[in-house]
């Protein structure tokens, strides 16, 4: 049985995760913000609802990104030196994540992004713990991704792009920004062929809490993420 978790009750030790269900841990409580950012610091992250209920999840083995290990292709680098685009941070979170709950995905039936999910995280990002990384053309939102940042620990949520790259263009600023705070990992949360392509790799959920334990040590946002400009150096 997969445990049902009322308002007051703590996360079940993460080796009651059942594998076979993509390391689904618990069901229910709620997603204020000091129950997602506890979930987050024990590795555990929510993943869609169910009848309002949050789905709470830590696979293992943990798909992670270190930021010196990110692949910039040649084509890439290339679009990034042309230079056609503006990239933004917390310019636009709320736009960000509706295009990420809208984006249609094919090995997905619908979003997991849903109403409850939206509203907590936009939650997050008014509380200074969740950012959103834009990528605009000729003043038009094209792409984007959002995820926390909690100590040196960045955690990837969702991303979309509706022009080509342009979701990559975003995550190329969001690496250059995490090598400048230090930053020293990246959770990915589940494997995919595009977070491998960039760089992604699996490693087993114990090695993932023991960083996880050190980075996310320090106890509360940076700087705003809206102040920060980066130079342009590809």
């Amino acid at each position: 049985m997969i445990p049902f978790l009322g308002p007051q009750d703590n996360f079940p030790p993460l080796e009651a995760c059942r594998e076979d269900m993509g390391g689904l841990l618990a069901v229910g409580a709620d997603l204020d913000p000091a129950r997602l950012l506890d979930a987050y610091r024990r590795g555990i992250f929510p993943w869609g609802t169910v009848e309002g209920q949050p789905l709470w999840y830590s696979p293992d083995p943990r798909m992670v990104l270190f930021p010196e290990e990110f692949r910039l292709s040649r084509s890439l680098k290339k679009t990034l030196r042309a230079g056609n685009f503006e990239v933004r941070f917390d310019s636009n979170f709320a736009g960000v994540i509706a295009h990420c709950a809208a984006t249609r995905r094919p090995d997905q039936d619908g979003t997991w992004i849903t109403p409850e999910m939206i509203e907590a995280y936009r939650r997050l990002h008014e509380l200074g713990w969740a950012h959103s990384v834009e990528t605009y053309v000729e003043g038009d939102l094209v792409g984007g991704l959002y995820g926390l940042a909690i100590g040196s620990m960045f955690y990837g949520e969702s991303m979309f792009s509706l022009r080509s790259n342009a979701s990559k263009i975003a995550f190329a600023h969001l690496i250059s920004l995490l090598k400048s705070q230090h930053c020293g990992m990246i959770d990915c949360q589940m494997y995919t062929q595009h977070l491998a392509s960039l760089g992604g790799r699996e490693i087993p959920r114990r090695t993932f809490l023991d960083r996880l334990q050190a980075l996310t040590a320090e106890p509360g946002p940076g700087a705003p993420w809206a102040t920060i400009t980066l130079p342009a150096d590809w």
